[in-house]
């Protein structure tokens, strides 16, 4: 499992700061570039997070290299407010696939040789179809669902804010927990104004909308006075 940040939009903080304040200013556009400064840029992004226009946020996109389970890219793709480009099975053979291990697996050394064991038969079925000519797209139905995979996922900022405020979440599963928050650590690594509030409910809002299925993580961030308050 690894995430790599490949491209960004150059400046991304400026670039949304300017899209928020043509909104409300009667500058032209060249003005606004011209004279915004850093800590104009600053107090804008602040102002539209606060009050949730977040469509300026739109205007800057994320890049992302990704390996991870077929399980958990199936996840991934589920956000749509974005562009997928994902390793096939169809065109790429599988002989000697990788694939991923669950903690709860890992640690024990009986699952492990289960889990060991189905993907050894899993691969051996897998060349027996090739060698009797049945073609790459039908043998990878045999694959296991842990296979590992590869993409390149763009995100503009707005769907990376929703992407981490669930995925980010103690609830979700462990894989794409683990990818959302390498991709919020990338991301804040370039625009930290842009992605400080960003992140599971508990955190940014002091609220939890799992209700009965919650973790009860945000009663043990208030007890120790981290969480936002609603």
């Amino acid at each position: 499992m690894s995430v790599v940040l490949l491209r960004h939009t150059p400046d991304p903080e400026r670039v949304v700061a300017i899209a928020g304040r043509i909104c409300y200013s009667p500058s032209t556009v060249a003005e606004l570039e011209e004279r915004f400064d850093d800590e104009q840029v600053g107090r804008m992004i602040a102002m539209l997070l606060r009050l949730g226009h977040t469509s300026p946020l739109e205007h800057v996109s994320f890049t992302f290299g990704i390996e991870a389970s077929r399980a958990c890219l199936n996840q991934l793709v589920r956000h749509r407010i974005a562009s997928y480009s994902q390793q096939s099975q169809r065109y790429v053979r599988a002989d000697s696939f990788p694939y991923v291990i669950p903690p709860t697996v890992q640690g024990d050394e009986e699952a492990r040789a289960i889990l060991d064991r189905a993907a050894e038969s899993s691969r051996q079925a897998y060349a027996r179809l090739l060698e009797m000519g049945i073609p790459k797209e039908d043998a990878r139905y045999v694959l296991p669902m842990g296979t590992l995979s590869r993409i390149v996922a763009t995100f503009n900022a707005r769907s990376l804010h929703n992407l981490f405020r669930l995925r980010c979440c103690e609830r979700a599963q462990w894989e794409i927990r683990g990818i959302a928050r390498e991709m919020l650590d990338l991301v804040r690594g370039v625009a930290p104004r842009l992605f400080a509030k960003a992140g599971p409910m508990c955190e940014t809002h002091g609220t939890c909308p799992e209700g009965d299925m919650s973790c009860g993580r945000l009663a043990r961030l208030r007890a120790a006075g981290k969480g936002n308050q609603p």
